[in-house]
């Protein structure tokens, strides 16, 4: 009986002491170990790759995975053929030189009728900078960001933050729906953050409204706020961290003309003003809209029939 009973104590006794080599690290603790961590990295996302923004001047944000994919030739108009907008014009362009030149700048907000050039003029005020600095690198770098990747603009900025180059970040229709709440991420990201904005990068926004939020929403956020003047503060403050807001408006009879006669010269097209002015007119008017878009889908069709081939940006 005695010996069963030392016999139960030895086991015991063994037992507790691969209990504690086991706690302590022993063979068996070390496989499990191994085996979570080897489960996690298979399951982490793959950390974003080294960009190398020497390979482009302008690159196209992707999330899934994370990269910058270059874009070898963009897709811009000549600054001479963005007629009707000059004011706005000068703005943006002084603007992005003096934060290609490491001076202060603002963000900008491009806002107001559909087919004015808003997004045409942020990729001409890019080249036409860069032109500018061919003998002064570091070259200035477009990055585009899609809407709907709006969220993931602190990855971007922060992938961005140690380049010795200085990027515009260019997001195109930018706007926001009344269930969506990304336009906070959005507000933190250009000034609001406890980083901020890196100094190395600059904003530019493209929006057919002004305050980017729908109408509905803001009076929604009025109607049912405790305090309705802070409910609409908090949604027109996004438009706020724009300290550049540029208004395209429609053109006139006059200025959409002159945008057609601009395009016809540049590409050369064999036709007088007295035979393309009153095609250009009723294209306009089948229509319903003047504008820098509508001059140039006029004169792509008359390209067409002219059997002529626009030249290349």
């Amino acid at each position: 009986m005695q010996d069963r009973q030392d016999e139960r104590r030895d086991e015991r006794r063994d037992e507790r002491r691969d209990e504690r080599q086991n706690l302590d690290g022993g063979p068996a603790t070390f496989a499990v170990l191994h085996r979570i961590a080897a489960a996690l990295e298979r399951l982490a996302p793959a950390a974003p790759a080294t960009p190398d923004f020497d390979a482009a001047d302008a690159f196209v944000w992707h999330t899934d995975p994370a990269r910058f994919e270059p874009v070898p030739r963009v897709n811009r108009v000549e600054m001479d053929l963005l007629q009707g907008i000059d004011r706005v014009r000068d703005q943006l362009v002084e603007n992005t030189q003096r934060f290609a030149r490491g001076l202060p700048a603002n963000n900008a907000l491009l806002w107001g009728a559909r087919g004015m050039g808003k997004s045409s003029l942020v990729k001409a005020a890019h080249a036409r900078v860069n032109r500018d600095l061919a003998a002064a690198p570091p070259r200035l770098k477009l990055v585009e960001i899609h809407r709907e990747d709006i969220e993931t603009l602190p990855v971007l900025m922060g992938l961005v933050r140690a380049s010795a180059h200085r990027f515009i970040v260019f997001c195109d229709d930018l706007s926001f729906d009344a269930d969506d709440t990304s336009y906070k991420s959005l507000k933190a990201v250009l000034e609001g953050g406890i980083e901020g904005r890196p100094e190395n990068v600059i904003f530019y926004a493209t929006s057919n409204r002004r305050h980017l939020l729908p109408r509905d929403m803001m009076e929604n956020e009025r109607s049912t706020a405790i305090n309705p003047g802070e409910a609409v503060e908090e949604k027109v403050s996004l438009s706020d961290r724009f300290g550049l807001w540029l208004g395209f408006h429609k053109c006139s009879q006059d200025e959409y003309l002159a945008m057609v006669a601009a395009y016809v010269a540049h590409h050369a097209l064999p036709a007088t003003e007295a035979e393309w002015r009153p095609q250009a007119l009723e294209w306009a008017t089948t229509r319903g809209a003047r504008s820098g878009r509508t001059a140039f889908q006029f004169v792509q069709e008359l390209a067409g029939r002219l059997g002529v081939p626009l030249k290349a940006a």
